[in-house]
């Protein structure tokens, strides 16, 4: 290659030192000497790496203006997914004007296997001109030194200083052209004089500063391309191209500019239109996006053949991929991939979402991929409906609706229709490395999460984890949450397109800003807005530059508002606005001058997308309104469309199976979090006996939903009623402060007398009053002044007091009535004239001082301490009044009659607080606990995040309690033969030991370990003990059974090294174990009743069959001894079980009670909104009942 040194800027003809991106003859000397359209194009000068330009330089500081650039700008850029090229030949070349002027001018000029470029000088970054390879036909010799580089439409003339160097060029050129035509016969490229294979993003007119007409711009990939026009586009040959590795964009300060800048210049761009504008700028980003990203994972599954096409239009190099169909797309068929929402594809880029890209996944891509998707999913195309790479948006969103979510063109499985058939076809499918029949049985209907008949590996998935079939198991998770194809399928997400909306017509000035991407976060002023005139008619709203204009700046379409919210007054720079959220994920802030403009354009903005079915939102004064996918009901498998609006503390809604609204109390939230990763959030809302899934498939409404549901749910204020409540209306603040006290403080001696660190109480207040359902409050962490103090000085900031202004002195003057009963009675009276918040406030703490003063004796506070310290507190006043103390001190003294307390709710307390300070006392709590709330962590069925549960224990909650509230919580009807059980389940022991219905879980609760938790599940072997024992003779059981001993804590002298037949006799009294049958004397007895019995042994131990139990004694002295038994059948194992539980409590295995053995099933709704199970799905569900249902038949066999 040859190369000269450029010579100085004063031997260079003035036309050499015109700046890049002007086309020839674009120069200021005056001279006509321009070489093309000289006629029809004369630019200003615009500057290229040239720094020092006057247009640059107030927009970059002074060491910037003159920066040292390489001799080639453009081949030191970073490579992006497009790599940058090898540059074949590079050299200075004297250039003819098309008009065959004698002019020369001289262009640095470039030549790669892709294009032919030219330039003002070797330190330019952007071209004059590109020429694509593709496009030259022939390269031909033309003189003394000369050559023309031909294309279909122009001719290039060029001079070398040599006839070697033109030979030089000539072949170079020649031998691009050659390997360009090569490689386009391999990959069916297109067309000679085509531009290339890649289609553009996005396209159109732009103006360019320093520009007098417009440019044509392009987006296409990881580029912006320029040319002149639109003509040119079409031929390929442009001006230059951006790399936009090294670019960055950003709004301009007129509303319809916006920069596009790198390292070498800043190329400022103006649209036609705001809403132009947004569009220009979201491909440019994305542009950017893709220049990042990394080509590693792509040409890893690009390696097989189908994969280098797009599955659905055959464009080349797809680089974005649907997990769960295993197919590899294109960027156009990608939009429309989303568009059939998560349900039915989950759309992933090769090159953006690295994360994503296991080795399994690529593996799998690398099996199934295009070739075994369209072998499926496109066996039955007919060629009038396949797609091409050019298609338009409508038909490839016809034709992917058919081919994914109906099926229309799938290879049908012979099983197709006979669901059973197939569920047992994939059950047997996933053990083998048969992927492509997993996914035509999938594909067909079979169940993903179906029962497989074996309680061990309950469903495909684990059947295929079972067999380490990897690939499946990878297969079977991208698609647990896919919804088969049906043909008479209608997305649920468009239901509401089929009903007819009323017409709806408002116009009149608004104020609007810029549409955005992302919620507003900062407050727009007052300057930001522009005024429109917009005009909502036929679904449509529309914004123009005036009243008189005709042709609309945007418009925004009816069907594509997904949310409209009114922000609070002065949120923004106009007092009244609004926002307009669209499916396109793109927010709209209207602001109005007065209040009634605001509410007339909401309210028809409202009727104009909000379905007839939902009206009846339209009448409340919503602060956000709108449509989002949700779950429900017992099915989680496919999200419906639900409308919301939100009003205050309460969230109206309506479901497609019942129109009537369903308020949802969100301050008596028992739970509000958010599930799922950042791309697929669920935000659950549990409300007591009834929970709802709100899906995130659109994340800028979402967000704001998210927001606004939050903040409604938090405390609005410093009013008992603005406070997050509880249950029975008491807030959350007085729940976590009393329940600490009373777990932690009752024997603290001066409890509520002793003040905090006023520090600590104010920070721990503050906590409370933001967010009082997320904070709890653990010992060592919180010393209990620091919690009393807390509570009384929310009690004594209270605006209106505990018992109000208006009543305050109505309470005074009762306490100085004489006669008890005469007091007690106004007392009464009163207290029913408190609002409800109040009133349940009044009796949860005098309730709880009742129990403080109970324990006097130890923390020296009786009930006239108590009415001291919170008769000032409770009344506000100085302390100087001695009848607040009086009140105080009555209504605790009278606990009972005034707040009509029973004696069976008096026994329960008295119970828990007894056995809180007994454990205390006995040091027998273990660890930390939450707030007082005794909070147990319960799983259903299996432990794992989806099946928890979180549920206060009283010191009277019985085993059955608790799994009957377990399974309210869960909507888990129980039908007959149905034995739910609460289990304590030991990790560590690999053991569960079966809780007798009437045993008390707080003392369990306190004694679990950090390896042990609890769990609520069927008991699947009562039915057979209950049969044992109701043939059965006699109390008494005896049989030779395998022994072991623990050796570290038993001492009977017998082998440690493994199990031992030993014989034992079990009756009313006790248990003895024997060397022998014959033997005389036991070698060692236990009394039956201190024991606990524990299904399992250990693996590690190896036991002799799988039919073992371990026994756990404890002493008088709390001293624990273990052994370990194994039977010979499941039957016998039984057996004993059975009767270990029929002697140690006196013949009641079961609770004979109808309505305790067998409770019917509630009604899956309250209202329209479906009970659903918490975290839970039906599958789950389903795989017990298979379970259990199954193993009566090997129980009576048994038997």
């Amino acid at each position: 290659m040859t190369k000269k040194e450029e010579p100085p800027a004063s031997q260079v003809p003035r036309a050499v030192r015109v700046a890049s991106l002007l086309s020839e003859g674009e120069d200021l000397s005056g001279d006509d000497q321009g070489d093309e359209d000289e006629d029809d194009y004369a630019y200003e000068r615009v500057p290229n790496g040239d720094w020092h330009t006057s247009s640059l330089s107030s927009s970059l500081p002074s060491s910037l203006l003159t920066p040292e650039l390489p001799p080639h700008p453009m081949d030191g850029l970073p490579v992006g997914p497009t790599p940058t090229p090898l540059v074949i030949k590079a050299g200075w070349l004297d250039k003819n004007p098309p008009q065959g002027s004698y002019i020369y001018q001289k262009r640095w000029v470039r030549l790669d296997a892709n294009h032919l470029r030219y330039f003002d000088s070797n330190k330019d970054a952007y071209s004059k001109r590109f020429v694509p390879v593709a496009c030259i036909s022939r390269v031909a010799a033309i003189g003394d030194q000369k050559f023309e580089v031909i294309t279909n439409n122009r001719t290039f003339a060029f001079r070398a200083e040599s006839d070697a160097e033109r030979k030089e060029w000539m072949q170079a050129l020649q031998q691009a052209v050659a390997e360009q035509r090569a490689r386009a016969r391999v990959s069916s490229a297109y067309p000679l004089g085509v531009q290339g294979s890649e289609p553009h993003d996005h396209a159109g007119s732009l103006e360019l500063r320093g520009f007098k007409n417009k440019l044509y711009v392009a987006v296409v990939g990881d580029k912006v391309e320029l040319y002149k026009n639109l003509e040119e586009y079409r031929l390929g040959i442009g001006i230059t191209f951006i790399d936009m590795s090294v670019g960055n964009v950003k709004e301009a300060a007129d509303r319809r500019s916006f920069d596009l800048t790198t390292p070498y210049r800043i190329f400022s761009f103006s649209a036609e239109s705001e809403l132009e504008k947004e569009q220009w700028l979201e491909a440019m980003q994305g542009a950017i996006a893709e220049a990042l990203s990394t080509s590693e994972v792509a040409e890893r599954i690009w390696a097989m053949a189908p994969n280098r096409f797009c599955a659905d239009c055959g464009a080349a190099q797809p680089d974005w991929a649907s997990i769960n169909l295993c197919v590899v797309i294109c960027k156009r068929c990608a939009g429309e991939h989303r568009g059939l929402g998560a349900g039915i594809s989950k759309v992933r880029s090769l090159k953006m979402d690295r994360k994503v890209w296991t080795e399994t996944l690529i593996e799998l891509f690398l099996q199934l991929g295009n070739a075994a998707g369209n072998h499926f999913w496109a066996a039955n195309v007919p060629p009038s409906e396949a797609l091409q790479p050019n298609s338009s948006p409508s038909a490839r969103r016809c034709h992917l609706e058919a081919k994914y979510r109906e099926g229309k063109y799938r290879r049908y499985h012979p099983l197709f229709g006979n669901q059973e058939e197939l569920d047992k076809a994939l059950c047997a499918a996933v053990t083998t490395s048969d992927l492509a029949e997993t996914q035509a049985l999938l594909g067909c209907g079979a169940g993903v999460n179906c029962f497989s008949g074996d309680p061990k590996a309950p469903t495909p998935l684990a059947l295929a984890e079972q067999a380490g079939q990897t690939l499946q198991m990878e297969f079977l998770r991208n698609n647990r949450t896919t919804e088969a194809p049906r043909l008479d399928s209608v997305r649920p997400l468009e239901k509401h397109y089929s009903v007819i909306l009323p017409t709806v017509s408002h116009s009149s000035f608004v104020y609007k800003t810029a549409s955005a991407g992302k919620l507003l976060q900062d407050r727009r002023a007052r300057e930001e807005f522009s005024r429109r005139w917009c005009v909502l008619s036929d679904g449509v709203l529309s914004y123009y530059e005036n009243e008189r204009a005709v042709t609309p700046n945007g418009e925004i379409r009816a069907s594509e508002i997904v949310c409209l919210a009114v922000p609070t007054p002065d949120t923004h720079g106009f007092e009244h606005t609004f926002e307009v959220y669209t499916e396109g994920e793109r927010l709209y802030l209207f602001g109005l001058e007065t209040a009634e403009q605001a509410r007339e354009w909401i309210k028809c903005i409202a009727k104009a997308f909000v379905p007839p079915l939902a009206e009846d939102l339209l009448a409340r004064d919503f602060e956000r309104l709108g449509r989002l996918p949700y779950k429900a009901g017992l099915s989680l498998q496919q999200a419906q469309e639900g409308w919301f609006a939100l009003t205050g503390s309460e969230l109206y809604a309506v479901f497609p199976e019942g129109p009537c609204e369903e308020p949802l109390q969100l301050r008596k939230l028992q739970e509000l979090s958010v599930q799922g990763d950042s791309e697929n959030q669920v935000l659950v809302l549990v409300e007591r006996r009834r929970t709802l899934y709100i899906q995130g498939e659109r994340r800028l409404d979402f967000m704001g939903w998210l927001g606004a549901i939050q903040k409604a749910a938090a405390s609005s204020g410093d009013t008992l009623s603005e406070q997050q409540l509880g249950d029975s209306d008491i807030p959350v603040i007085v729940y976590r402060c009393v329940d600490y006290i009373t777990q932690y403080g009752l024997t603290s001696e001066g409890i509520y007398r002793k003040c905090g660190q006023t520090s600590k109480t104010l920070r721990l207040l503050e906590s409370l009053r933001l967010d009082a359902r997320s904070v709890r409050l653990k010992e060592g962490e919180q010393h209990v002044d620091d919690v009393s103090s807390a509570l009384k000085r929310f009690l004594r900031d209270l605006p209106d007091g505990l018992f109000t202004r208006v009543q305050r002195l109505a309470w005074l003057e009762a306490s100085e009535i004489e006669d008890e009963e005469e007091k007690v009675s106004r007392y009464r009276e009163l207290l029913a004239r408190l609002p409800p918040v109040n009133r349940a406030t009044v009796k949860a703490l005098i309730s709880h001082l009742y129990c403080v003063q109970c324990f006097s004796d130890t923390n020296q506070m009786n009930t006239h301490n108590l009415a001291i310290v919170f008769g000032p507190t409770l009344f506000q006043t100085d302390g100087q009044d001695y009848k607040a103390g009086r009140v105080v001190e009555d209504l605790i003294s009278h606990y009972v009659v005034v707040f009509s307390v029973d004696e069976e709710e008096l026994r329960k307390q008295r119970e828990e607080v007894t056995a809180i300070v007994k454990m205390r006392v006995a040091g027998t709590a273990s660890g930390t606990q939450h707030a007082g709330d005794f909070i147990c962590t319960v799983y259903l069925e299996e432990k794992k995040a989806e099946a928890e549960q979180h549920v206060k224990i009283p010191a009277s909650m019985t085993a059955e309690e608790l799994t009957l509230e377990i399974l309210d919580r869960r909507n888990v009807g129980i039908r007959e033969k149905d034995y739910w059980t609460c289990f304590e389940v030991n990790e560590r022991e690999e053991a569960e030991r079966p809780l007798h219905f009437a045993e008390k879980v707080l003392p369990i609760l306190h004694g679990l370990g950090t390896d042990s938790y609890l769990v609520v599940k069927k008991h699947q072997s009562m039915e057979a003990m209950l049969l044992y024992l109701a043939s059965h003779v006699g109390e008494t059981k005896h049989g030779m059974m395998k022994f072991r001993e623990d050796r570290s804590l038993l001492g009977l002298g017998l082998p440690t090294g493994g199990f031992h037949d030993r014989y034992f006799i079990l009756n009313s009294s006790c248990l003895r174990l024997y060397k022998e049958v014959r033997s005389h004397r036991p070698e060692k007895e236990w009394p039956v009743r201190s024991l606990k019995v524990y299904l399992g042994v250990k693996k590690k131990l190896r036991p002799p069959t799988c039919w073992g139990f371990t026994v756990i004694h404890e002493t008088e002295k709390h001293e624990k001894q273990q052994w370990y038994l194994c039977c010979e059948t499941q039957m016998e194992l039984r057996e004993w079980l059975a009767t270990f539980l029929f002697v140690q409590h006196d013949g009641l295995v079961w609770p004979s009670e109808p309505s305790r053995v067998s409770r019917a099933a509630p009604e899956v709704r309250l209202g329209s909104i479906s009970l659903i199970p918490l975290r839970g799905s039906e599958n789950e569900m389903r795989r017990s009942v298979a379970a259990f249902s199954a193993d009566p038949l090997s129980l009576l066999r048994n038997v």
